[in-house]
């Protein structure tokens, strides 16, 4: 008789345990388990506390998920499409940015983040529709305006004397840029252009013996590039992808040349006429004055930009520009900006 009492008592307790699962979800798990207690005068089984629990923790983790869908659509920013613009020509795009909500929501559990604490959101990168490559052959002056970036474009046919110094304050600076080498002078100098690269430096193509590429015939303009290029990759086991013309001279046909050739021809935003050797504090005033996101910075290997290049440096950083080469300031990639010093 007992034993059949208990197999009832029990068998009344199982089957409220599935019964809470569906009451318990609509009316609350609490209130229910309070009847079974009151009706059977036992304590509720651990398995009726367990299922009150997981429903709780479901409608927190729902109410986190909705938190972190809210927060992701305020977060969202969109791609800029890469133009040709009537002025600069061939700007590129830039990348925009949106909340993994996913990861961000699996992160968030997995660190049990309660009701008001801070979330620690993912983000991940959103590619433009059109692309530096989907211009065509046009040349490049700059990068993205909305891109905190700017890259110092550094031309070589000449001043090996200052070279070592300026690559000594790059590194202090902790600065990478980009060097556009004329060919004759990469075939002369190959130890020196390996110091270069030696120190974690982009290295370019700047012709062969820095003509005017305008008023050359297309035959010579074609061996101007590629003797570079090839010098490029047999000294040094560069893949080249830009041409900086000499004195910034060029037509349609040499932009066409390059392009044919694998390669995108870029000049500069910012001029330091470093040629006429300046004072360095003029440059200086020059460059922070007149520098902004997207900037490239045309320099060489010369007494006025060798001492300015320190002064140079910081007062881009003060600006909340971050120095990277010219592959990463044309990039659509996204970068940070740095904090204003």
């Amino acid at each position: 008789m007992k034993a059949c009492m208990r197999g009832r008592k029990w068998g009344t307790i199982v089957a409220g345990v599935s019964a809470a699962l569906v009451i318990g979800y609509f009316g609350g798990v609490r209130e229910y388990a309070n009847s079974v207690r009151t009706a059977q005068g036992d304590v509720v089984p651990t398995v009726l506390l367990q299922a009150e629990s997981g429903v709780q923790e479901q409608s927190k983790n729902e109410a986190l998920l909705a938190s972190i869908q809210n927060e992701a659509a305020k977060r969202r920013i969109e791609p800029v499409d890469a133009v040709v613009d009537r002025v600069w020509k061939a700007i590129p795009g830039y990348n925009g940015r949106e909340v993994d909500v996913e990861a961000t929501y699996r992160q968030a559990v997995e660190k049990a983040v309660k009701a008001g604490e801070p979330i620690s959101y993912i983000y991940r990168e959103i590619e433009p529709k059109t692309s530096l490559k989907d211009l065509g052959a046009e040349p490049t002056y700059r990068g993205n305006p909305k891109k905190p970036m700017v890259s110092l474009m550094i031309n070589v046919a000449w001043g090996n004397e200052y070279i070592e110094p300026m690559l000594n304050v790059l590194d202090r600076e902790q600065v990478k840029a980009t060097f556009f080498l004329d060919g004759s002078w990469l075939r002369k100098y190959p130890e020196i252009a390996k110091q270069i690269q030696s120190r974690g430096h982009e290295m370019e193509n700047h012709a062969y013996s820095h003509p005017n590429m305008s008023r050359v015939s297309r035959s010579r303009a074609v061996q101007e590039i590629q003797k570079t290029q090839q010098l490029l990759k047999d000294t040094l086991g560069v893949d080249n992808k830009w041409f900086a013309p000499p004195s910034g001279d060029f037509n349609q046909a040499t932009v066409d040349i390059a392009a044919e050739l694998g390669l995108r021809t870029v000049l500069w935003t910012l001029d330091t006429v470093d040629w006429k050797h300046p004072d360095p504090s003029s440059v200086v005033a020059k460059i922070a004055k007149g520098v902004e996101p997207g900037s490239l910075i045309l320099m060489h290997p010369t007494d006025s930009s060798s001492a300015a290049l320190r002064g140079m440096i910081d007062a881009i950083k003060k600006k909340g520009l971050k120095l990277g080469t010219v592959s990463e300031t044309l990039s659509s990639a996204r970068v940070e900006a740095s904090a204003v010093e």
